[in-house]
């Protein structure tokens, strides 16, 4: 399906949503025709936040918006769902596009798995009628599936479109970059080196990937870390579950700038219990890289001046190795809540792998290890 085709037979001028690799054509398309322009596109924090933000525009123009999003993000979906959109409330009407992880019977992440099982059974469950599209749904099967939708949205109901992998083609070619000079691999390297054998909790992408090859690439056991693969914005929060329950240990979280965004209340409830034993490292390239690199917001916001006002006791940023190297040693002296920025370039090497072991090995290793110290 051309991606510029759905778009046109969809005819809605108003997108927001939290980027996704299996929709990448799409968000390439919309940066290509749009940017960021709160008029036409807007990339919102967290899938709810962007089907309230949708609701808004509604309410505003009368018109029907687009929500694009990855499955997993059905669960941030279901309360404004169910409480806002539905007809036995306000009857909003709101097309959404889910990109299928976890599809059954296509081979995907552990973190998709069960996702892409209960994804269409979801939305079903949710009163949205459903469309699934593939490489072999035609232009014509899908306005005719668009005329019967449109009649469902004039009732104020809600309807989705399920994008399969590769479903989407002949996306315009975008560029995403920044100006930062720090890789991201290489500033887990240094984390690593200075948290020694001290816990890690790490955040969903490339991020838990790159820090599971530089154990390898180390020759360093994995029990030291648990890689939050899927739950994406909640690893600060495991973190501090870990930190309150470990008041001895230092605890380690590698964090993402989009993570940050999605559930950023976490950093309230973090500042609030000021575990001193809890470091919270962010890695910001203002981009959402793994899913394709579409923009966050958080290139353009105060993430120092945020934790500070959440209660970190210690909060700064640095664009530099040798300041980051001097931030990581003094904060383990420090002995209280720390936050540490880190501007990071966008992209990551070609041959980067995934974890070799599975998520419940992961789980038992580093409980195991918890016990142990």
């Amino acid at each position: 399906m051309n991606v510029a085709k759905l778009v046109e037979i969809i005819g809605s001028d108003f997108y927001t949503g939290v980027p996704d690799s299996q929709l990448k054509a799409l968000c390439n398309f919309l940066m290509d025709k749009y940017g960021i322009d709160p008029k036409h596109h807007i990339i919102a924090a967290n899938e709810g936040n962007c089907t309230a933000l949708a609701a808004g525009y509604h309410l505003a123009t009368g018109k029907v918006p687009v929500v694009y999003m990855q499955n997993s993000g059905e669960g941030n979906i279901i309360n404004p769902v169910a409480s806002l959109l539905n007809d036995k409330v306000y009857a909003i009407p709101v097309i959404f596009i889910i990109g299928w992880r976890g599809e059954p019977g296509i081979h995907d992440e552990p973190q998709h798995i069960y996702q892409g099982e209960v994804t269409v059974k979801l939305l079903e469950d949710m009163d949205i009628a459903t469309f699934v599209i593939g490489k072999e749904t035609t232009e014509e099967e899908l306005s005719a599936k668009m005329s019967e939708f449109r009649e469902i949205l004039s009732k104020g109901k809600d309807v989705a479109f399920v994008i399969r992998k590769g479903a989407l083609t002949d996306a315009p070619k975008v560029e995403y970059k920044n100006d930062n000079k720090m890789i991201r691999e290489e500033i887990i390297k240094h984390i690593v080196a200075a948290s020694r054998e001290d816990p890690i909790v790490s955040t969903t992408g490339k991020a838990s990937r790159e820090l599971f090859e530089t154990r390898v690439a180390n020759d360093q056991s994995h029990k030291y870390d648990f890689l939050t693969v899927g739950s994406m914005g909640h690893s600060s929060s495991i973190a501090l579950g870990v930190a309150i329950n470990k008041p001895e240990q230092r605890i380690w979280c590698i964090d993402g700038d989009g993570a940050v965004l999605m559930h950023m209340g976490s950093m309230a409830v973090i500042g609030a219990n000021k575990p001193k034993n809890l470091i919270h490292v962010v890695i910001n390239n203002g981009a959402h890289e793994t899913v394709g690199g579409m923009p966050t917001v958080a290139a353009d916001i105060d993430l120092v001046g945020v934790a500070k006002a959440c209660g970190y006791p210690y909060a700064v940023s640095v664009d530099s190795f040798e300041d980051l190297d001097n931030e990581l040693n003094a904060v383990k002296e420090r002995n209280e809540l720390s936050l540490i920025e880190v501007k990071c370039s966008i992209g990551a090497r070609e041959d980067l792998g995934r974890p070799t072991t599975t998520a419940l090995e992961n789980k038992q290793n580093f409980m195991d290890y918890l016990k142990e110290i």
